[in-house]
């Protein structure tokens, strides 16, 4: 969710690090020292947060949160800040916490405690890493310069491959490494992890930093190709404008073979089993087979590939560009993603260009941040363990089950009652609630890091080797059982995900907490507010991704024609809806883009309301601020979007986010009717629709 609802999932790689440490537009968000959470004044909706003078129907994310807009300052180590930094920022005091109490514990080694505290502790010995330079890379960056021919290429670039990528979670969607690896549930065969291969190669947030033809990407991209000569430089190569040129032209050729994220969005088009000898004639150009026994997958027998034109162009790429230019793009990848445990010139200079150009940061988060970013990582469900039994307590998890389990009904209500769908499908539909895994706080297992050795004195060693610890895992559970329970967040994290192979929610403890959730709140806060968010997730498991897949897990059309026909026609009216949006003149919200997450808002904002309404069981809810229970609802719902963002940063959500910015988000409510109603909102008030343009889907 990230400040926003849906398919985030815990960050466990390498590739992934670097993105978490260099683009604060991922989940940790923090000022320049810990804080603690801000004084809870009222339980429900923050009245002193509205502002009175903007009509709801004119623009309700300023009638929820124009106050808190107008008074609020974006801290200078962020892009943006939004109720999500705050809670993350709580998090984040907690999780230092931890970490600080298990290092004075002085626990066994090879413990989970020690190695939380070693891991951190060789991160933050900045006066270590400046006195070994260069050292820890340079046996890494000698194999690259030692690489002879394409034989050798195909070594190297099968040894990067990492399970840093997630298609349905739309997480770190370019990867860094030529490929990404994925093991999840079988498209065709739910009960099992298969292997999943996407496009990759890129730096740059996305293809269309690479290939659009504007001035501010042309000014984006020329500071790129400084940014990759500097890196080089720093590293100790000659003549690096010229390596740096040869870098990003072979990321441009890499960019134009790669599919947008909107096109990634369909899953039948990604439904494609590749056995190994189909590598060589569907994708010739790289040697297959000594990139997968580098990569130790010699023996899968098959892959799903996510793109296949984009496989088919980049391995091309491989044969018709130079070796040498190849060789620089392996270094400057290898540089980049370690740059924060080299010396400090090279985390400030990346800082610059991927922080202060790239989305308008003007400061560096915090070395003990970028700490805690880190061991969340590398041992995040080692954390989660101390921080589930420490701050969340069983009557926590019991209210929101209770709450899950009225909105879960309130959906199977929505169902029955849609007069468009055909028996057999909402039958079909109601089997996939029915097997719904909803994990509250914490998962049910945790993760067991024996295998992965975190040494004191040695932080590259310790990310180098959690990099392939977690990829080795991957890797080894291929063709296994699955676990439909496992979690793919910790509980540390300040988000939400629905996971449409495993058929699954994952509701982390950190999230369940005010101002989402307070227990001595109103429902109808509560409901708007963590029940939207709810609402949303079960919701995804009925969106343009989520209906594609049955009960079980498994790509398969369980729809009549018909139905299929008016749930497209539907989700068309709704991406027109959003093409509409402009946060600034000169760019648009991309409808299609966002069309996932947009269905997920309609309609677990519908399912949240009436959820709400079950719980009042006929009383009359009480009044607050002078807000009737309904309005509250509403208002707690435009109130989990208050956020405020540097513009660079919100163009580039807008170009590489599967979500909508946060003021668009909030006018979700345009389509509900009951909102007309509460807030008498009329004809000729700008976010008004007549009733019959009013997007309903479930």
């Amino acid at each position: 969710m990230n400040s926003t609802p849906k398919h985030s999932h815990f960050i466990r790689t390498l590739v992934t690090i670097f993105f978490l440490l260099v683009l604060p537009l991922l989940a940790l968000h923090a000022q320049n020292a810990p804080t603690a959470a801000p004084k809870q004044e009222t339980h429900g909706i923050s009245v002193a947060n509205m502002d009175p003078s903007v009509k709801p129907g004119d623009d309700f994310d300023l009638y929820t949160n124009g106050a808190w807009i107008a008074r609020t300052e974006i801290p200078p180590d962020r892009p943006n800040v939004s109720v999500f930094a705050v809670l993350s920022d709580l998090s984040n005091k907690r999780t230092i916490a931890l970490i600080e109490e298990t290092a004075k514990a002085n626990a066994p080694a090879g413990s989970n405690s020690r190695k939380i505290a070693d891991l951190y502790n060789s991160y933050m010995d900045e006066a270590a890493i400046e006195s070994k330079g260069l050292a820890p890379i340079r046996p890494h960056l000698d194999s690259i310069a030692a690489i002879h021919d394409k034989h050798d290429l195909a070594r190297a670039l099968g040894e990067t491959l990492r399970s840093d990528v997630d298609a349905l979670n739309n997480t770190n969607f370019h990867t860094a490494n030529l490929f990404g690896l994925w093991v999840a549930p079988g498209f065709n065969d739910s009960e099992h992890y298969a292997a999943y291969l996407l496009q990759g190669g890129l730096q740059l947030p996305d293809r269309g930093y690479y290939v659009a033809n504007t001035d501010r990407m042309r000014e984006i991209r020329t500071k790129y190709q400084t940014h990759v000569s500097n890196m080089l430089k720093l590293a100790g190569f000659t003549d690096t404008d010229a390596r740096a040129k040869g870098v990003v032209d072979l990321e441009h050729a890499i960019a134009e073979k790669h599919i947008s994220l909107a096109d990634n969005e369909d899953i039948h088009k990604a439904n494609n089993t590749w056995k190994q000898a189909d590598f060589a004639v569907n994708a010739p150009g790289l040697d297959w087979a000594e990139y997968f026994r580098a990569a130790g997958l010699s023996k899968q027998p098959s892959f799903i590939v996510w793109q296949p034109s984009a496989f088919s162009g980049e391995s091309a790429l491989v044969a018709s560009a130079s070796l040498d230019t190849w060789k620089d793009w392996l270094a400057y990848h290898l540089i980049e993603a370690y740059a924060n445990v080299l010396p400090k010139e090279f985390a400030h200079e990346r800082f610059n260009f991927f922080g202060k150009i790239l989305v308008g940061t003007p400061e560096q988060r915090p070395r003990w941040q970028r700490g805690v970013a880190v061991v969340n990582a590398l041992l995040g469900d080692a954390v989660g363990e101390i921080y589930a039994q420490r701050y969340f307590p069983p009557e926590a998890k019991a209210e929101a089950q209770a709450m899950v389990a009225n909105i879960i009904a309130a959906f199977r209500k929505r169902i029955e009652a849609l007069p468009w769908m055909d028996p057999a499908t909402k039958a079909e539909a109601q089997a996939k609630l029915t097997t719904l895994y909803v994990g509250i706080g914490y998962p049910e297992t945790w993760r067991d890091y024996s295998s992965y050795d975190v040494k004191a004195d040695d932080v590259f060693g310790n990310l180098w080797r959690g990099s392939l610890f977690d990829y080795h895992h991957d890797v080894e559970r291929l063709g296994s059982q699955i676990d439909r329970k496992e979690w793919s967040m910790t509980p540390q994290t300040v988000n939400a995900v629905n996971l449409p192979l495993q058929n699954a929610l994952n509701f982390p403890a950190a999230i369940l907490q005010p101002p989402f959730f307070d227990p001595k709140a109103p429902a109808a806060a509560n409901y708007g507010a963590i029940g939207a968010v709810i609402g949303h997730e079960i919701s995804h498991t009925f969106d343009t991704e989520g209906s594609a897949f049955d009960s079980k897990g498994r790509v398969r059309n369980w729809w009549t024609s018909a139905d299929l026909a008016h749930f497209n026609a539907a989700t068309a009216r709704l991406a027109a809806q959003y093409d509409t949006y402009k946060p600034f003149p000169d760019i648009s919200v991309n409808g299609k883009q966002t069309l996932g997450e947009n269905i997920a808002d309609v309609a677990g904002l519908s399912a949240a309301f009436d959820g709400y309404r079950a719980s009042l069981k006929g009383e009359i809810p009480p009044v607050q601020g002078g807000f009737s229970g309904v309005q509250q609802f509403f208002i707690a719902f435009g109130q989990n979007y208050a956020r405020k963002g540097r513009e660079a940063a919100i163009r580039q959500q807008v170009l590489t986010d599967p979500h909508a910015p946060a003021e668009f988000r909030a006018d979700t409510v345009r389509n509900i009717d009951a909102w007309y109603t509460v807030f008498d909102v009329q004809p000729g008030q700008t976010l008004y629709l007549a009733p019959a343009d009013r997007v309903q889907i479930w």
